[in-house]
């Protein structure tokens, strides 16, 4: 069930759609910080995000200003819902915050109508630097996320090998460090990523490698060279 703003003294509102409630609350948490005269509306899918939508094309009570949206929903793509808002709230600036830092993922949204793309592997200081920074009118993208699109668009040559699962760099990292036998906390703090970013990389990880326990994911690390094979047992 979708959690409602709070509108009492608010001037504007924000919906917030991430399945992990954990993180859900992280970018709340943040959103109140960085913007104390936002009502913050929380979903934690698609289906709930379009009912609040529908509800606000019915009769809002603040004016709609900001989304926060992840792509990785359990019923669907927050690409969907991007392009929703794109045409119905025109006037709304939605937000991706995710942990998906490669290009597809990235051109995708920003076709779809994404506003502006935050990686959700930084801490909730920098998120609302970066927050604050778009209301003074700067676009709202992680410095990663800005140094990739000028990639691109230079089109630089690059040799690199591309992972046949399309993990992305900081993904192999999460890989080889779980394989490796280190905790969800002991990778976190190895990559300097909180412990629910970390495993919302393992959960990309699962879906990508379309495997279903730890032990399965160390075996496509292996076979990647990632960490050696596991000694035989005597």
């Amino acid at each position: 069930m979708a959690v409602e703003a709070e509108s009492g003294g608010m001037t504007r509102q924000c919906l917030v759609v991430e399945d992990q409630e954990s993180v859900r609350a992280w970018l709340v948490h943040a959103l109140h910080e960085t913007f104390p005269d936002m009502a913050v509306a929380q979903a934690s899918n698609l289906a709930e995000a379009r009912r609040w939508l529908d509800g606000q094309e019915r009769g809002a009570t603040l004016p709609f200003t900001m989304a926060l949206i992840d792509l990785g929903l359990p019923d669907g793509s927050g690409i969907d819902l991007l392009r929703h808002i794109a045409a119905r709230h025109p006037a709304t600036t939605a937000i991706v915050a995710t942990i998906y830092d490669d290009d597809a993922h990235l051109f995708d949204a920003i076709a779809a109508g994404a506003g502006g793309y935050l990686l959700k592997d930084r801490d909730a200081a920098t998120l609302s630097t970066l927050l604050r920074r778009m209301e003074a009118g700067e676009p709202p993208l992680s410095p990663s996320i800005a140094w990739r699109m000028m990639q691109h668009f230079q089109e630089r040559p690059r040799a690199s090998r591309r992972d046949e699962a399309g993990l992305t760099p900081r993904e192999v990292e999460v890989l080889t460090l779980i394989s490796a036998g280190m905790t969800t906390t002991e990778a976190a703090q190895k990559l300097g990523l909180t412990p629910h970013t970390v495993t919302s990389y393992i959960k990309i990880l699962y879906q990508k490698l379309n495997v279903q326990s730890r032990a399965e994911a160390t075996l496509a690390a292996v076979e990647r060279g990632l960490v050696a094979p596991p000694s035989p047992l005597r």
